[in-house]
């Protein structure tokens, strides 16, 4: 599937999907999922159902139906680039000194 090619209301419908395909697979009922993410029933509803809700509530959905790994592949943590390693290789910092203000 190419993310990028659809709408953010497309996405959001694909995700509520497959949100409840997982919370299906995991024999949990829409309240369960609710009351162990800490949310209403009505936000599950709304996250399957394909409407926008925020991070704050789907964070605990994924937690619940054991996803929050995957947010590594979605943003990989971002590590020094090629150029930067070989900047700093050898020279390790004894001390940090603070800026001087203007």
């Amino acid at each position: 599937m190419d993310w990028n090619s659809l709408s953010n209301a497309s996405i959001a419908v694909e995700l509520g999907k497959r949100v409840r395909a997982t919370r299906m697979r995991k024999r949990l009922t829409q309240r369960e999922l609710a009351v162990k993410a800490g949310i209403s029933l009505f936000s599950v509803a709304q996250i399957e159902r394909g409407h926008p809700v925020s991070v704050g509530i789907f964070i605990p959905v994924l937690r619940v139906l054991r996803l929050l790994d995957n947010l590594e592949m979605l943003l990989p943590e971002i590590g020094p680039g090629p150029i930067e390693i070989l900047k700093q290789k050898g020279k390790t910092p004894m001390r940090v000194r603070s800026k001087k203000q203007k």
